[in-house]
Parts: C-alpha cells; structure tokens; sequence
C-alpha cells in the first residue's frame, strides 16, 4: 500500500467533509467546531448553558410554587370574606325585618292609643258634663227644699213627709256622687291605660331606635368587608401576574434548556462521527489487501489512492454469495447493497437502491472513470477497478445463484457513472 503527501491531504480532506456533513445524503445541520477537541469544547460549553438553565428553572418554579400558595392563601381569604359578606347581608336582613316588625307594633300601638285617648277624653266629657249636672241638681234641690221643707211645716202635713222629703234629696246626691265616682274611676283607668300605651310605645322606638343602629354598624362591617375583598382582589390581580411572569419565565429557561440540550444532542452526533472518521482513517490508514488477480490492473489505473482502496476493498469478496435485499459481504447481498456497504465502510453514505445511487456523489464520463467510481446500469451498480473492469455484486452466471465477482464495465450499456470520492 503506497502512502503519500496525496492520501495525507485526502484524509485531513475527508475528516473535514464528515464534520461538515457534506458527505453523507443524510447528515445533520453541520457543527461549528471543526476538531473533536472544538466540538468537545463546545458540548462542555452547552452542558454548562443547559445545566444554568436547568437550576433557573427550578428556581422560577420555586418562586412561582410560592407565589401559588400565595394565590391559594388570596383564595382562600376572598372566599372568607365572601361569607362574611353573605352572613352580614343576612343580619342586615334580619334586622330590617325585626325594624318593620317594630313599626308594625309602633303603629298598632298608636292605633290603641289614639283609641284609648278618644275614650279618655270622652269619658272626661261625661264625667264633666256629669259634674255640672249634679251642681245643677244640687243647686235646685237647695233652692226649692228650702221653700218646700217651709211649706211642709207651715202646712202642717207632718213630720213623715218632711223627712220622706229630705230622704228624697239625700238619696239622689248620693246618687249623683256614685256616679261621679264612676266617671272618675273609668277616666282614670282610661288615662291610666293611655300612659301604659305611651310607655310601650317608647319601648318598642327605643328598641327600633336599637336595630337601626345595629342594621347601621352591620352595614359599616359589610362595607368594611367589600373593601378588604377589593383590596384582596386587587393583591390577587397582582399575584396572577406574577405567576405569568415567572410562567413565562420558566417557559423561556425551558426552551433555553432545550435549545442547549439539542445543540449538545446535535454535537454529540457530530463528536460521534468525528470520532468514527478519526477511527476510520487510522483503520484505511493501516488497511492491507490480499493480492488478486486484479491487484495490478487497479495499481495501474489512474486515481486517488483512496479510490483505489474501495477498489481492492471490493475485490476481498470476489466468490461470496448474491443474495436479494442482502448487504452481508460475506452472506450475501444485492448489487446495490454491495456498493452501499463497501462504501460505509470508508465513511460514505449511499442510498440503498441502484436508481438512487445513480443521484449520489457527482456524475463524471465513461473516459474517465477511475477506480471507485460508481457504474451504473438499468436496475444495476458496480465499482469501477480500473482496467475497464467492474467488480459487482451479480446474480447471473457463472454462479448458480449469482455472486461477487469480476467482469467487464461494458457488458451491459452504462446509463452513468458517479464519482463519490472527491
């Protein structure tokens, strides 16, 4: 195996290209750093951002975990005041029903006392009227008893009927004054009830007068209460806030945090394929080849010395099984899966059908293929050894069921040939 400032150059060439990911169909968004010590740089770079982000996190959460029992706690106390408020509002109701209950009992009992008070006065106007009839009685009797009891002596008509007489007279003062008395009693018992009237009535105002101020000091307390739940809505309000702050906050550190582990993710893929190219270069470094029959065709073609490598590389498995769908170099595989797995084994990514091959790498002329390149057929791929020559994965004789083996580019028409190798 020749080695030289050529091959050197066409590895430093080849490990760049991996990093970039200009090599492989599939790779990823290519990484900044160009050496695995860069990229390991950068991986210790973003674990640190997703580690800060990570604790920033926890801290927001906590902050907003508190700032939760808070809310909870805000919560809570709106919904104290609430029924506070609701039992207030029920006192005040009670107490505006126990205040008309008392203008109700006001009212009646002024109604018992402008009626006791129309039957004091009456009855004062009979026992007045009472008080003048008796003095006009008493006032006749005197003036014609007198003149009476006179004529009764001066007549001689006895002393029975002067004394029948003046029984007479004394009978009807006594009953004038029985009467008075009555009069007197019953206006007294009449005024006697007016003032007990009057009395309740006072007692049923001071006790209205009482339940009005209670109603005063239980609207006071409610109105106390509104505030303190608006003052508590208000804290309430600011507190939300907080929390959607910090929400936002969190949301922000955890996109940050996502941000950092999937550059870390995308590094770590870019480490990983620096480090399979690295191993890979030290292995086609000391890569060493069985000679073949066709060793010296390949030597003799011209190309790059890494091309050459697939070349021989390929010729290792002449006489080894085809076998549909395979891609076992050793078991059995397809054409392109023959040309797939050689080439993965440099570093290159293929596609796995012979039609998307024929879109990999770039497309040269037949003039000037040279070994590695890819030959392309109807529904079939080979690599290109030098010399003419085509070593391929076939399942047509001289093998029964088909094998790997060596035969002529132009056995077939070639649609195109692919160069992979740059």
């Amino acid at each position: 195996m020749r080695k030289g400032t050529t091959f050197g150059k066409w590895i430093s060439g080849l490990l760049m290209a991996l990093a970039l990911g200009i090599l492989c169909p599939y790779a990823s968004a290519p990484a900044s750093a160009t050496t695995i010590s860069e990229l390991q740089e950068q991986i210790k770079a973003h674990q640190k951002e997703l580690s800060e982000a990570n604790e920033k996190t926890e801290d927001l959460k906590e902050k907003q975990s508190l700032i939760e029992e808070l809310i909870d706690d805000l919560n809570a106390e709106i919904l104290n005041t609430m029924t506070s408020i609701a039992l207030k509002e029920d006192e005040i109701a009670e107490k505006e029903a126990e205040i008309s209950e008392k203008e109700e009992q006001i009212n009646s009992k002024q109604a018992e006392i402008n009626k006791t008070e129309k039957a004091y006065y009456a009855a004062k106007a009979r026992e007045e009227q009472q008080k003048e009839d008796m003095q006009v009685r008493t006032r006749r009797l005197y003036e014609t008893g007198n003149s009476s009891l006179l004529h009764l002596i001066l007549s001689g008509t006895g002393l029975g009927n002067i004394l029948n007489q003046m029984d007479y007279v004394e009978h009807l003062y006594t009953y004038d004054k029985n009467k008075l008395a009555d009069y007197e009693a019953a206006r007294q018992l009449t005024m006697d009830l007016w003032n007990q009237l009057e009395i309740e009535k006072k007692e049923l105002q001071i006790q209205k007068q009482a339940f009005e101020e209670q109603k005063e000091e239980l609207v006071l307390a409610k109105q106390e209460l509104s505030e303190q739940k608006e003052e508590l809505d208000a804290a309430l309000a600011v507190r939300k806030k907080e929390s959607a702050n910090y929400e936002a906050e969190i949301k922000k550190a955890q996109q940050e945090a996502n941000i950092a582990k999937t550059k870390i993710q995308q590094e770590q893929k870019e480490l990983k394929k620096l480090e399979e190219a690295e191993k890979r270069k030290k292995e086609v470094e000391n890569m060493t080849f069985s000679e073949t029959d066709y060793t010296a065709i390949v030597d003799a073609a011209i190309g790059s010395d890494l091309g050459k490598k697939v070349a021989k590389y390929g010729l290792q498995f002449v006489g080894n099984p085809y076998k549909l769908g395979g891609t076992s170099l050793t078991n059995g595989t397809d054409c392109s899966g023959f040309t797939q797995t050689i080439y993965a084994k440099f570093g290159y990514a293929l596609h796995r059908t012979s039609g998307e091959q024929r879109k990999d790498g770039t497309a040269v002329q037949y003039a000037d293929a040279q070994p590695g390149d890819i030959i392309c057929y109807s529904g079939h791929v080979a690599i290109y050894i030098g010399g003419g020559k085509i070593v391929h994965a076939s399942n047509s004789s001289p093998y029964p069921k088909g094998g790997i083996k060596v035969s002529s580019a132009t056995y077939r028409k070639i649609l195109a040939v692919r160069r992979i190798i740059q």
